[in-house]
């Protein structure tokens, strides 16, 4: 028996360097840690068996049979590609050890056990494990399969008497050697995963800080500047070749290697260029033929040409090349997608700050009403996910930020209605709950004849907000906030409740303390404070904020105004 286990752990050792050879390829990474379609899961069930039969060959022959390592192979296909790869697996190693004349008289048991483990692997494996590529589950997968075929190997074989002998001697050592063989192999997918997810997060990490590098210049849009400073960047932080980018008819920029005759504002040179542009989709070429630079001696082997979009509509492309052809590698295809999806929600972004910047004055005072600059961030990041998703919902909150800054950026008001303030509420609230969703819900109990009496303008919206922002949202499944208005002794009483956090007493008690040394002038001072100082200049102390607030029972703001 000791010299079984040597022999079947030299063997395994042997099996062990084909498998680490096999993984230096890509194709071989790719389908054994990535998700593969059905082509690739035939493809997989064919390389399972053939490992298969390659531990039916080496093999160790012992009383008439062998001693092998063919469950790590079909086993092995259970395990990544499920039962349908492990049983076509099975069949594929199975039925050569039937067919072929190697010995023995448990063929029949031993193919029939092959396509068993092959199947059980599978099953068992995906029912034990606890990660993605778990060694553990697997040894106790193997002991089981391996368990299964000592047991067929009893009952199928005949005579009895020679299948029990045989058993004796192999069983032990090809449950211990072959499941030690499917954790080890395991274990080497894994290693290879987690490298594999390593690369990816300094891919992304890598894209990450190109766009912050390339967010100031790309917030004008795609200009010839833009995209000469984009291109410079993206070759400095990777090890790219050459990178360009152009517009829907010439090379905006181009920097790294043969920029002599791609020169910025003359019509792009590459076919694969007007593929890409006329499709909008990405092109890969792969050869100095397939990218079709007009430039007779130009060195670019391969490229990945990305569509840049805005909208419906490309505008242009980022191009990445490498000397080498067939050199774009699967994390430059990964690295150009992720800088084309950041680029193109940034043009998008710029696009409606550009209409935006039309219709503002040069100077709006910090919005008039302290508006947080991330909620203009959030809005539009809120609007371009619903643009593909839900275009008519994306247009409707279009509309409804439009009117929210419409009514923050209009000079020179001294007062509005009622009803101005509860519109430029609903649009901010709009706003609010695309972003959280059922997270907010919002109520409104307002007595028609209070609709006409006069407000500072934008004095309510602070505290609607302020009620989503430190009341609402910081609990897990939200809540309600309820905006009232109704006559009270000859005023109208105004009052903003939530079913938020609340506030500590200490807190409310420093908070009603501090909040009359807030001067007006003070516009980047907290929302509460800057509200009740706009409120107690126009019409004295009397108007000024009551707020009532318990922990965990919410906040109540109220404030009167004169109703004539």
């Amino acid at each position: 028996m000791a010299d079984l286990l040597i022999n079947l752990l030299e063997r395994l050792g042997i099996f062990a360097i084909v498998f680490i050879l096999a993984m230096r390829f890509d194709i071989c990474r790719r389908l054994l840690t990535g998700n593969v379609n059905r082509y690739e899961k035939l493809s997989l069930s064919v390389l399972f068996g053939l490992l298969g039969i390659a531990g039916t060959y080496m093999g160790v022959p012992i009383q008439n049979a062998i001693a092998n390592s063919r469950v790590i192979g079909v086993a092995l296909g259970g395990i990544l590609g499920g039962p349908l790869v492990g049983a076509a697996a099975g069949v594929i190693a199975g039925g050569h050890r039937y067919l072929i004349d190697i010995g023995g008289f448990t063929a029949i048991a031993c193919g029939v056990a092959t396509i068993v483990e092959g199947v059980a692997g599978g099953l068992i494996y995906h029912r034990l494990k606890r990660s993605p590529f778990d060694p553990a589950a697997a040894f106790i997968t193997g002991i089981i399969v391996e368990a299964l075929q000592m047991i067929l190997l009893l009952i199928i074989p005949k005579p009895f008497e020679a299948a029990v002998a045989l058993v004796s001697v192999i069983g032990l050592p090809m449950i211990l050697i072959n499941s030690l063989g499917l954790a080890i192999f395991v274990m080497m997918i894994a290693s290879v995963y987690k490298e594999k997810e390593r690369f990816a997060a300094f891919q992304a990490q890598t894209a990450l800080n190109i766009a912050l590098r390339t967010l100031p210049f790309l917030r004008g849009g795609l200009t010839a500047v833009s995209a000469a400073e984009t291109a410079e960047i993206i070759l400095e932080l990777t090890d790219l070749d050459a990178v360009a980018l152009s517009d829907e008819s010439r090379i905006l920029a181009y920097a790294g290697a043969e920029n002599a005759h791609h020169h910025p504002g003359t019509p792009y040179m590459h076919g694969s260029t007007k593929i890409a542009l006329t499709t909008g989709k990405i092109a890969t070429p792969m050869t100095r033929e397939a990218i079709g630079c007009t430039h007779a001696t130009c060195r670019l082997g391969s490229a990945i040409i990305v569509p840049l979009n805005k909208q419906d509509k490309t505008l242009g492309t980022l191009q990445l090349f490498r000397l080498k052809e067939n050199g774009i590698t699967s994390l430059d295809v990964e690295l150009a997608g992720g800088l084309a999806h950041l680029f193109s929600n940034q043009l998008e972004i710029s696009a409606l700050e550009e209409q935006k910047k039309l219709v503002k004055e040069a100077e709006i005072k910090a919005l008039q009403a302290q508006i947080n600059p991330h909620f203009l961030f959030n809005a539009i990041n809120t609007i371009i996910s619903y643009i593909r998703t839900d275009p008519e919902n994306a247009s409707a909150l279009l509309v409804k930020l439009a009117d929210f800054f419409r009514t923050n950026i209009s000079p020179g008001v001294e007062s509005v209605t009622l009803t101005t303030e509860l519109e430029h509420c609903r649009a901010y609230i709009a706003i609010e709950s695309a972003r959280f969703e059922e997270r907010i819900t919002a109520t409104f109990a307002i007595d028609e004849d209070t609709l006409d009496c006069l407000l500072p303008p934008l004095i309510l919206q602070p505290l609607v907000e302020n009620a989503l922002k430190h009341g609402i949202l910081p609990l897990e499944g939200g809540g309600r906030v309820t905006i009232s208005a109704r006559h009270d002794q000859g005023l109208v009483r105004i009052e903003v409740r939530d079913s938020g956090i609340g506030m500590a007493p200490a807190m409310l008690t420093s908070l009603m303390q501090d909040m009359p040394k807030v001067s007006a002038k003070d516009g980047a001072g907290i929302a509460l404070k800057n509200v009740n100082a706009r409120l107690t200049a126009l019409y004295g102390t009397a108007h000024a904020l009551q707020i009532k607030s318990s922990p965990g029972q919410g906040t109540t703001v109220a404030f009167t105004v004169p109703h004539p």
